[in-house]
C-alpha cells in the first residue's frame, strides 16, 4: 500500500393452543438461523497484493483488481481527522497519512489489509479495506476493523473468516473529519449494542 508523505452496528395462549404452536415456532426459528449460517462465505484477509498473488498465481489480474478496489474504497470511506495527532491517537504512530484534495486536507489511517471473497467466482468477487490500530489508547488495538467500526474476532494474525455478504455492501463516502477518539467511540458503541459480537460472528 502506497504511503504518502506524512506531516506529522409470543403472545402466550392458554393450555393446548400454546403448546401446539410452540414446536412450529421453534422449527421456523431453526430454519431461519440455519439459512443465515448457510449464507456466509469464505473470506481471506491479505496485507499485500503479493500475498494474494501467491495464493492465486493463475488469477493475478483478479488479485490486482481486488486490491485496487479496496484501495479506492479506503480513499472514500476511511475515517478522517484534522490533525495527525488525533489520527495517531486511535491508530498508532506513523499509521496515518496526509491527504490533500480540492475540498481541503486531512489525515486518514493507512489501509492495513483487505478482505477478499469468491476471487475465483465466474460471476463476481468481493473485496473490502480493513484497518488496525497500534495505539495503546485504542479499543481495537491489533484487531481487524472496518471503516464503519465493526471489529472481527481474534487478532490481526487471524486471516480466514466466514462472513455475511452484507459486509461488502457499499459504504457512504466520508465528507467530514472526526475528533480524537471518535472512531473508538463508534467501535465501543457497536460493541455495546451487540454489533461487534455479530460482526465478530462473521469470522466466528
Amino acid at each position: 500500500m502506497t504511503q504518502q508523505k506524512r506531516t506529522r452496528h409470543i403472545n402466550l395462549r392458554q393450555m393446548r393452543k400454546a403448546f401446539a404452536l410452540r414446536p412450529l415456532a421453534l422449527g421456523v426459528a431453526s430454519v431461519f438461523v440455519s439459512a443465515c449460517a448457510d449464507n456466509r462465505q469464505d473470506a481471506r484477509i491479505y496485507t499485500s497484493l503479493d500475498e494474494c498473488k501467491q495464493d492465486f498465481p493463475d488469477a493475478m489480474q483478479r488479485c490486482e483488481a481486488a486490491y485496487q478496489s479496496a484501495v479506492k474504497e479506503a480513499s472514500k470511506t476511511a475515517p478522517r481527522y484534522n490533525s495527525e495527532n488525533d489520527c495517531e491517537y486511535e491508530f498508532g504512530q506513523n499509521q496515518c497519512r496526509y491527504v490533500e484534495t480540492n475540498n481541503g486536507s486531512f489525515f486518514m489511517p493507512f489501509m492495513a489489509g483487505y478482505m477478499v471473497s469468491q476471487l475465483m467466482s465466474p460471476n463476481r468477487y468481493y473485496s473490502r479495506p480493513l484497518y488496525t490500530s497500534y495505539s495503546p489508547y485504542s479499543s481495537f488495538r491489533s484487531r481487524w476493523v472496518t471503516a464503519d467500526g465493526h471489529v472481527f474476532n481474534g487478532d490481526i494474525r487471524k486471516r480466514n473468516y466466514r462472513v455475511r455478504p452484507d459486509i461488502y455492501k457499499p459504504k457512504p463516502a466520508v465528507n467530514r473529519t472526526m475528533s480524537r477518539g471518535g472512531f473508538g467511540s463508534s467501535v465501543r458503541a457497536k460493541s455495546s449494542w451487540g454489533s461487534s459480537s455479530r460482526s465478530g460472528g462473521w469470522g466466528g
